[in-house]
């Protein structure tokens, strides 16, 4: 198995264990201590504390480019290239998702936090480009 496969079998991982170690453990206590009826948790209607309503979105950003990665990942299988550039941009982009996560659970919204935040998605980012561009000149 390569290792843009890896990254995005573990950039899987990480989305669901972000999910469930944030969001699932607050809905469940909360769901399980009493403290709130299982229809209480509303998309339309985001209440709780302030790292809790971060991990919402930080989980989102995962779901949302986990789908961009993927067909990075498909192309890359598609057209049997491997390289170590590669390689090494994939392991980039999976540090970086982890700690722009990371961050945005960890650390209340202010100027430093989302500039911080950025960076690590700014990092994904040109790792997921220079990615696509290298599979397209290498394939053609």
């Amino acid at each position: 198995m390569s290792i843009p496969v890896l990254v995005l079998l573990a950039f899987a991982g990480w989305t669901l264990l972000s999910m469930a170690l944030t969001v699932g453990t607050y809905r469940w206590f909360h769901i399980l201590s009493g403290r709130n009826r299982i229809a209480e948790f509303s998309e339309y209607r985001i209440e709780g504390q302030g790292w809790y309503k971060r991990a919402l979105r930080a989980h989102a950003n995962c779901v949302e480019n986990l789908p961009v990665y993927g067909a990075i990942v498909i192309a890359i299988v598609a057209t049997g290239i491997s390289s170590p550039v590669l390689n090494v941009l994939a392991v980039i982009l999976l540090i970086a998702r982890i700690a722009q996560t990371s961050v945005h659970i960890g650390f209340p919204h202010s100027d430093l936090a989302a500039t911080v935040r950025f960076l690590f998605f700014f990092i994904q980012l040109v790792c997921m480009v220079w990615m696509g561009l290298y599979v397209v000149v290498e394939a053609v």
